[in-house]
């Protein structure tokens, strides 16, 4: 079965391009900007749409997106508003990806066949799911890809040729490549470690390799663009977001200015192949 994911990555690679691939947190600043925010990054340049799932113990997470999960938290955001805006983002948008990312608390609580019933019928297309490792498979992976979800796994620095066919027997969809070791948004990828890094992971996968962690400008975005099949972009729009509020609310700009910063990295990527392709 080919996903919206599937499809949509294989139209960029006719396209000659990388993806973008772009992270907000579900209700933050709150529910109705978070929703205003998704419609908007298609427009905008998005290829495929990450929603983090807010968690009280975000420790993969960076100051920027576990500020984010506190503001959506502190707003009333649980998992059924959650999947309320994937409902309503699917609206207007069928062809857009979307993936739900975060931990496996909030699903193990809501109901994991109850979760997976949900999120299919709301338009999910794919779960990265950070804490779960391939050894435990059998408590999402598995159920989620016989529901006809992507399940994305991601690779780092540290996992090494002998962990990457553990992590790859069941991701689908697309491998979501770590460049940092560390928390989300602490630093700046290599891209020549970056670029050795995906060549290593595609000899193990014909999957397209996503690079996340660290991107924060269109030049950066190009760079990593130059030898990855997509980019993701997530703290940098979080910063964005923080900037426009007001005493911890949304204003006028919030929206707009995401929305800016993302077609700018978007054409960052965009730049990338072309340069390549001359």
């Amino acid at each position: 079965m080919t996903t919206r994911i599937d499809k949509r990555f294989a139209d960029v690679k006719k396209e000659s391009r990388a993806a973008l691939v772009t992270f907000t947190m579900a209700g933050d600043p709150d529910y109705a900007t978070s929703v205003a925010l998704i419609k908007a990054l298609p427009k905008a340049g998005a290829d495929v749409i990450e929603l983090g799932m807010p968690f009280t113990d975000p420790m993969a997470d960076g100051p920027s997106i576990q500020a984010a999960g506190l503001r959506a938290l502190t707003g009333g955001q649980d998992m059924k508003k959650t999947l309320a805006m994937v409902r309503e983002f699917r609206k207007d948008n069928n062809e857009t990806p979307l993936v739900l990312m975060g931990y496996y608390n909030p699903i193990y609580i809501y109901g994991v066949d109850r979760f997976l019933a949900d999120a299919k019928a709301a338009g999910v297309d794919g779960l990265i799911i950070v804490d779960l490792p391939p050894e435990e498979d059998e408590e999402l992976c598995l159920p989620a890809l016989k529901a006809g979800l992507n399940f994305i796994r991601l690779a780092t620095p540290t996992t090494d040729d002998k962990r990457l066919p553990a992590v790859l027997a069941n991701t689908s969809g697309f491998v979501y490549y770590v460049s940092i070791t560390g928390i989300t948004g602490s630093a700046v990828p290599d891209s020549v470690k970056v670029g050795n890094a995906v060549g290593r992971i595609k000899r193990h996968t014909k999957l397209p390799v996503a690079v996340g962690f660290g991107v924060k400008s269109a030049a950066t975005a190009k760079t990593i663009a130059e030898g990855a099949d997509g980019v993701v972009v997530g703290s940098a729009l979080i910063d964005v977001l923080r900037s426009t509020l007001k005493d911890g609310k949304a204003t006028p700009q919030t929206v707009n200015a995401v929305a800016a910063v993302v077609s700018d990295i978007a054409g960052g990527v965009r730049a990338a192949r072309k340069v390549a392709a001359e």
